[in-house]
């Protein structure tokens, strides 16, 4: 017996959107019915995929007219809100790119609205489907406790994409949009309560929002002792010395992601260079009676690791699992809006300058 098809209509066609509608046009079980955006992306992204599925300006038009299964939503967070409460009112299954919404109160709406509608809600944690970052919480576990957790992503942007953060900052700061992915593994690595943050900002163009500020570094200490920075800046000004890195240390030694290529200067607007692991160094502590190292480091050799284009595939691969299999996505949903709420809890800091306890 052949399944049906999931007729599924693509909200938003960026580089994000062309990536999940790229998948959906090579998987079977799919059907994309529409493709939706303000500007020509749609026209380009038909294109690209020498396709002609049926375009649109206006999202809720298209819900109407195409009557999807299923709605896959890349557009900015500001939008996300509204967009899922209304597909979720007609029915249909979400994969939404992270974050869920841009305020904590919006995110609480999409959950409880999803339970309503019994229909399943995937949240684009792109780093939750990358066999590298499995292993590199995995090997972080096995460190002992407290953990120290240093990572950064920071993006010298130009041209395209310094117009895409711009659009960005005009709901969220990079710490908030990007940090939810890395707040997100700190959460996996010590499975302990978050109990305070704070956080710095500042505002380096006039081409942001007064209120808004496109360099932030936030800090956060766990139950367990467990303490970790994450830092994020966008634009033409930001450093591409150190842009990329992705360390911990606890008692018994340290991992790192080590991206030789990825994390080289010049690489930090490469949306690839992003989810890039390339290698994993494990470090042990372990001392001999004269204070040196019992056991060499050892590098775990990720080559064989996913694209961005392979990890969109999976994401939309577990999207399929969730309905098909219905799976119970409570902890999947509570997770993203933990991250979220301790990512808002940060912005509340960097405008307040004033630790926020969660």
């Amino acid at each position: 017996m052949t399944m049906k098809k999931i007729k599924i209509l693509v909200i938003g066609c960026g580089n994000m959107g062309a990536s999940h509608a790229t998948a959906y046009h090579h998987m079977e079980e799919f059907e994309i019915c529409g493709l939706v955006s303000r500007g020509d992306s749609k026209k380009r992204l038909n294109e690209k995929l020498a396709a002609n599925y049926p375009i649109f300006e206006d999202y809720v038009a298209a819900l109407e007219i195409t009557q999807p299964d299923a709605v896959c939503i890349s557009t900015y967070p500001d939008t996300h809100e509204e967009i899922a409460l209304k597909s979720l009112e007609k029915g249909c299954h979400i994969f939404i790119e992270k974050p869920l919404a841009d305020t904590v109160e919006g995110s609480e709406k999409i959950i409880s609205a999803s339970k309503k509608a019994n229909k399943k809600v995937v949240v684009g944690y792109i780093l939750r489907h990358h066999p590298s970052w499995e292993r590199f919480i995995e090997e972080a576990q096995k460190l002992g406790k407290p953990l120290v957790m240093r990572m950064n992503l920071n993006q010298q942007s130009h041209g395209f994409m310094w117009d895409v953060h711009r659009n960005l900052m005009k709901s969220l700061s990079p710490i908030v949009d990007c940090g939810v992915h890395y707040i997100d593994v700190m959460c996996q690595m010590t499975r302990s309560k978050p109990l305070t943050v704070s956080a710095i900002g500042a505002r380096l163009t006039e081409d942001i929002s007064k209120n808004n500020y496109n360099y932030g570094q936030l800090q956060i200490r766990f139950e367990d002792g467990s303490v970790g920075w994450y830092e994020a800046g966008w634009g033409p000004m930001v450093s591409d010395n150190a842009f990329f890195i992705k360390d911990v240390f606890g008692p018994k030694g340290a991992v790192s992601i080590v991206a030789k290529s990825a994390g080289a200067a010049g690489k930090s607007d490469n949306v690839d260079s992003h989810t890039k692991t390339e290698s994993l160094k494990v470090h042990f502590s372990d001392l001999d009676d004269k204070n040196h190292f019992v056991k060499n480091d050892l590098w775990i050799d990720m080559k064989d690791e996913p694209d961005h284009q392979e990890l969109c595939n999976r994401e939309q691969r577990y999207f399929l699992k969730a309905i098909q299999e219905d799976l119970d996505l409570s902890d999947h949903l509570e997770d993203a809006l933990n991250s979220l709420k301790i990512a808002f809890a940060c912005d509340e800091s960097v405008k307040t300058g004033k630790m926020v306890i969660l």
